[in-house]
This record gives structure tokens, sequence and C-alpha cells, in this order.
């Protein structure tokens, strides 16, 4: 029942038009299957081998969204299922992704990540990276890929001021993106941003989509293999 008010309670505050994506990792099947349960189809993990084992033993309904960190090596086991690859952070990356799709016969969706965050451990291209690389004919001839949007995550702080000043500048680069004349397999719609401590704040400063795992399954099972 907590998991399920838990949902009902960040659902409330989510608008029409914005996306959430509860976040699993660590948290064991059954657990998801109860947010499944309550009603939430969208879940997002931040490991490979987690994604697949989640997949294989949960309802085939529910979409996987990969947010975490994803080594080329590993792509081919997410390629013939999931939904939302989110942590797209170079071309030889998307040049994988789009090998593996054309394997599984399908077009796979995929966010770029910014590097917003002050703290140097974060992955991302910068933004005069995002601009060259989608000028980029190497980007242009993959056809089994479909960028729909930009990803990014704030710096961990308690300085809102800076969180939002990242999230504003995420949402500039995006509005600015959305104007200029994008490849065929480019179409900016989707922005992913904000986690359980500060989503509230990335849908006021325009996020489609917020990734919220602990306000929704409670702190993390760090003994899940």
């Amino acid at each position: 029942m907590i998991i399920k008010n838990n949902l009902e309670q960040i659902l409330r505050t989510i608008p029409k038009g914005c996306t959430l994506i509860a976040v699993s990792k660590t948290h064991l099947a059954e657990t998801v299957l109860q947010a499944y349960e309550a009603g939430q189809r969208i879940f997002g993990e931040n490991k490979v081998q987690e994604l697949v084992a989640k997949y294989e033993a949960l309802p085939k309904d529910i979409q996987w969204h990969l947010i975490g960190h994803l080594q080329s090596n590993k792509v081919k086991y997410i390629a013939p299922f999931v939904h939302l690859i989110h942590s797209i952070d170079s071309l030889k990356l998307l040049q994988e992704v789009d090998k593996q799709g054309s394997k599984n016969g399908r077009v796979i969706p995929c966010l770029l990540q910014v590097h917003i965050a002050q703290e140097e451990t974060k992955f991302g291209f910068s933004p005069e990276e995002i601009e060259t690389l989608l000028k980029s004919p190497e980007l242009a001839e993959l056809k089994s890929i479909q960028l729909v949007g930009l990803m990014g995550m704030a710096s961990f702080t308690k300085n809102q001021q800076q969180v939002r000043s990242e999230f504003k500048s995420l949402k500039a680069l995006f509005e600015k993106l959305k104007r200029q004349t994008l490849p065929a397999n480019v179409r900016m719609t989707e922005l992913s941003m904000g986690m359980s401590g500060d989503y509230q704040m990335a849908i006021e400063e325009g996020s489609t989509m917020v990734r919220v795992g602990s306000a929704i399954f409670g702190n993390r099972n760090y003994t899940t293999p």
C-alpha cells in the first residue's frame, strides 16, 4: 500500500504532458510489481543486467527506460525491447545502438545526455558538442535510431538556485534546437530532467519526463545483485 500511496501522491503533482518514470534500480522485481499493480507502466533502470532481468521477470506491457550510463558492448542486450535510452553520450554509442536496432528490425528512441552539472563525474555532451553532432553527416546516416530529445542531471547540491539555473540552461538548449532544421532522425519532443529531490522544480522549468525512485520505492536496496 505504501508504494501505491506514494505513486498516487506523486502523480497528483505531475501535470498533463509530463511523464513519470518510476526508477526501480536496486529494488526487487516483487517491489516493482507493486507499482505495476498500482497502475504504473513506465520504469527506469540504471544497469543493463538489472534491466534485462526485470524485463524477463515482469509483465511485457511495461515500457523500460535505460537511464544510467551505457557501455557500447552492453547495447545488444537491451536493443530488442528498450523503450527509450536516456543516456547517449557519444557518437560511438549512438552508432552501436543504430547497429543493434538494425539487427533487431526496430528504430530505437534515444535522448542525448547533456552535461549540465558542476560535478566532473557526470557524463554527457557539452551544448557545443550537441550542436556539432546534430550537424554531422555520420548522424544523418543512422537509420535505426530516433533522437527524441535531451536528458540532464543537475548537480547534487542543496543550492536550489544552482539546480534551477542548470535546468533553465538545459531547457534553453532544448528550445534552441527545436527552432533549428534538424536531420530526419532527430526531433526535439522530450526533455528528461528531475529526480526525487528536484522533480517539481524540473517540471516548473519545462521537463517532460521526471525520473523518480526513492520517493516511490523508499531508500535503495543495495543488497540486490
